[in-house]
């Protein structure tokens, strides 16, 4: 049996901007959450967030996407939001994360899929597509990347990596991520974002600012510390020093696959971002000879700071 914990149901009752139901996919002795909006015979946007997120994330583009005809399917990886979290470390994986999300898309038989993957969704997300081709449509690619030689690592991605190794900023208990994610979208200072971490002190918040974070912290309240062992395995699997972290060489396999796709691709950005520079962006979307839109003023996570112009603009991209 795996030892894992659960988040408490009532930690997202009170989501007002994100108001639906939960899906269960039992994967061995645990389950994954996902959300399922729209109609169930809809072509599919596959939605896959990284860290550390959750569904929540595409709480702005659900909504429009649904509205367009789309079925909208948005997992959560194991360790986060509302599915099970393992509370031994080393059990996360990529491997292990993309055979799960495998088993999902499997178990729902999706097809006529189009793929919107950003962060480490993007490693698990883009391997169902390189592997099993004939159920995507389409890729839609925001601010990610995938290992292969010659792909440089920014200062950015190392210095990421390095809080979550020991004597980083990161590298606490029960790290308050929730409080990154509206430091991201400029709703708070460093100074709140570093005392969150540092001295476990939750921010005062009013308005929007409050609402996000909420949410991006309901999936750990009140977890004891190895909750948080998902969160901390993703950075830790960052192949910057190592090519065995990270499923490295299936990344390495399916980026020169992706290479030769030959059905519809579409790149994203969020172009102020320093982990996935836009310069790297438009470098891999002229290698899938693919279009290129760049959101000159979002960051890291642009489905949270600008969902709305995302989704417009994968619309576009179908429509066109």
């Amino acid at each position: 049996m795996t030892d894992f914990v659960r988040t408490a149901e009532e930690n997202f009752r009170d989501l007002s901007d994100f108001p639906y139901e939960p899906h269960y996919h039992g994967w061995q002795d645990l389950r994954v959450h996902y959300v399922d909006e729209g109609p169930r015979d809809g072509p599919v946007m596959l939605l896959l967030h990284g860290m550390p997120t959750w569904a929540y994330l595409y709480r702005d583009m659900i909504p429009p996407l649904v509205a367009a005809g789309y079925r909208c399917i948005a997992p959560d990886h194991m360790g986060f939001g509302r599915s099970d979290k393992p509370t031994d470390i080393h059990w996360y994986t990529i491997a292990r994360h993309t055979e799960i999300l495998t088993s999902l898309i499997a178990a729902l038989d999706l097809q006529r899929v189009t793929l919107v993957c950003q962060d480490w969704g993007g490693p698990i997300g883009l391997a169902q597509a390189a592997m099993a081709p004939e159920r995507f449509e389409h890729l839609v690619i925001l601010n990610t990347w995938l290992h292969h030689t010659g792909y440089e690592y920014s200062e950015a991605i190392r210095n990421w990596n390095r809080n979550w190794h020991e004597g980083g900023l990161f590298h606490r208990p029960e790290p308050d991520l929730g409080v990154l994610l509206i430091s991201s979208a400029g709703l708070v200072d460093r100074e709140t974002m570093v005392a969150a971490f540092v001295h476990g002190k939750r921010p005062e918040l009013t308005g929007k600012a409050d609402d996000i974070y909420r949410g991006f912290s309901a999936p750990y309240r009140g977890l004891p510390d190895a909750g948080y062992n998902g969160f901390r395995r993703f950075p830790l699997s960052i192949p910057v020093s190592s090519p065995d972290n990270g499923n490295a060489a299936a990344q390495a396999l399916h980026y020169r696959t992706l290479l030769a796709w030959d059905k519809g691709a579409h790149f994203i950005w969020g172009c102020t971002d320093d982990v996935f520079t836009e310069e790297w962006g438009r470098t891999w979307a002229g290698r899938m000879r693919a279009r290129f839109d760049g959101i000159p003023d979002a960051g890291h996570f642009l489905q949270s700071s600008h969902g709305a112009r995302v989704a417009e603009l994968i619309l576009e991209g179908r429509n066109g």
